[in-house]
């Protein structure tokens, strides 16, 4: 090597940041728990779908909150225009599974049926800034109905995403879908004369009454409030007669549907589009009922106002009502774990058509932790049964033997480190969380019988027995070779 030319450093061995890797545990925890939401979709007559993890920008569209420009927020690149090779276009990540669904719809809406059902599982990339739980890369996990413009559609995902969240092992009581409706919104607006400049900051502020309250959405409706830290933030500067309506439908949730349908009536006054929203919500209240799903699982609740600015009629969000401890001991309500709603205009820009569209998603790993916070997700899984190795000449003979624990449905494998100490081999059967260990030396080959070891009970009987207790009860067993698959069965119980 010439003595100019520097050694190259190694790559450090190290996760991107706001990204992380998935242990077998992990991926087995989260596939379950999918492959159990998908069957409540495919039970719904929902067909799979994978699309690209790599889109256009331009059909990506800007849809991420809070986004200048077309490519920011996620991960993009132009690609390198070369005579005959790339085009030069800005390709990206897809941000989520629903703009992708958007493209896919509108390209092959001529082979499609209407409506088109389809549900995706797959991760999605937000190049933002990563912190404490949240990750530049996550899983979802969507259903949605594109061509449908009854709101049956609407009911019928509240009714699966029930359904589902149930399937995974969230019991009643510990869930609520809550529904509410952009265009009953829109009435209040109308009804409180709020100018078309000031919507937005208005929409800002309702969606802050979970944190600050009636008091505090009318003081930031008006002239403003001091937050907690004792900073000024300005108010919009609606009159008080103008911030009525809009508290009105923000505590118009009653006691039971018909009574809040009766509230949101009153504060939407005599706006033509409020009154087609709460009709709309109404027949959602209806439809639900004859599906089976009682208030206690999904009810209308106006307090929910996610993505006012994307969604085009009802809006839906999945809430975890138990509580939690969190980092400091605290205790905390876990909160939601997904959400959707009706998007009407998002295929027309494709198609420069109308086409109705509504949907959920579900934040796949919020859900998991919300399983493991509950007991029902994160226990230790079972390793495979390690046959040992006690003569590398008799390789083929373990691999028989694994083989055979296979075909009976039995997960199996032959040590393939370095034999030549047995105790090393227990030490690797123990860290792949193996239950059963099959011994079988040159004696007892000559004989036909194998040592079938049970690691589980040795370790607790090493742990808690007496000397006396060990000897009336060992851990191991010897059987003749033709048994070996009948007592690892035995075994594993």
């Amino acid at each position: 090597m010439a003595k100019d030319q520097k050694k190259q450093p190694r790559p450090k061995a190290e996760t991107p940041r706001g990204f992380h890797d998935y242990l077998g545990a992990d991926v087995t925890e989260r596939n379950t728990m999918l492959w159990e939401i998908a069957k409540i979709y495919e039970l719904h007559g929902f067909d799979p779908l994978e699309t690209s993890a790599v889109e256009t920008v331009e059909a990506l569209g800007k849809f991420l909150p809070d986004v200048d420009r077309p490519n920011a927020g996620v991960f993009a690149w132009q690609e390198e225009a070369v005579p005959g090779g790339g085009s030069g276009e800005w390709l990206a990540l897809r941000y989520d599974l629903t703009a992708p669904l958007a493209r896919f719809a509108a390209q092959f809406r001529n082979d499609l049926p209407t409506p088109y059902r389809r549900y995706a599982m797959g991760p999605v990339w937000r190049n933002e800034k990563p912190g404490p739980g949240r990750f530049r890369q996550f899983y979802q996990c969507d259903a949605d109905t594109v061509g449908a413009a009854s709101v049956a559609a609407d009911a019928e995902i509240c009714a699966m995403l029930a359904d589902a969240l149930e399937a995974v092992g969230i019991q009643r009581g510990d869930y609520i879908v809550r529904i509410n409706n952009r265009k009953v919104l829109n009435g209040v607006l109308e009804a409180a004369q709020v100018h078309s400049d000031q919507a937005e900051d208005v929409l800002r502020q309702i969606d802050k009454f979970d944190k600050v309250g009636r008091d505090g959405v009318l003081a930031l409706l008006t002239t403003g409030r001091k937050d907690d830290s004792g900073a000024e933030i300005a108010g919009v500067g609606l009159t008080q007669t103008q911030a009525a309506p809009i508290l009105a439908f923000l505590t118009s949730k009653a006691q039971d549907n018909a009574a809040t349908l009766d509230n949101l009536r009153a504060a939407i006054g005599g706006s033509t589009i409020g009154a087609e929203g709460v009709d709309e919500l109404a027949q959602i209240a209806a439809m639900l009922a004859a599906l089976g799903v009682a208030e206690d699982r999904a009810v209308i609740d106006p307090s929910v106002v996610r993505g006012l600015g994307y969604y085009t009629g009802p809006v839906f969000e999945a809430e975890l009502t138990f509580e939690i401890l969190d980092d400091k001991g605290r205790k905390r309500q876990f909160g939601s774990v997904a959400g959707g709603g009706r998007y009407d205009g998002l295929v027309e820009r494709f198609t420069g058509q109308k086409v109705p569209a509504t949907g959920i998603s579900i934040g796949v790993d919020r859900l998991l932790a919300a399983l493991r916070a509950k007991g029902l997700a994160g226990a230790e899984t079972q390793g495979p049964v390690v046959v040992t190795v006690m003569d590398r000449g008799r390789m083929a003979e373990y691999q028989a033997m694994a083989a055979e624990l296979r075909k009976a449905g039995i997960r199996s494998e032959v040590y393939l480190g370095n034999p030549k100490n047995f105790g090393n081999q227990l030490k690797y059967a123990d860290k792949r969380g193996a239950p059963v260990a099959i011994i079988q030396g040159g004696d007892e080959a000559a004989r036909d019988v194998v040592q079938v070891k049970d690691l589980v009970l040795g370790a607790r009987i090493a742990a808690e027995a007496s000397h006396e207790e060990w000897k009336a009860q060992p851990a191991q067993t010897e059987v003749s070779r033709a048994d070996l698959v009948a007592e690892v069965r035995r075994v594993l119980g």
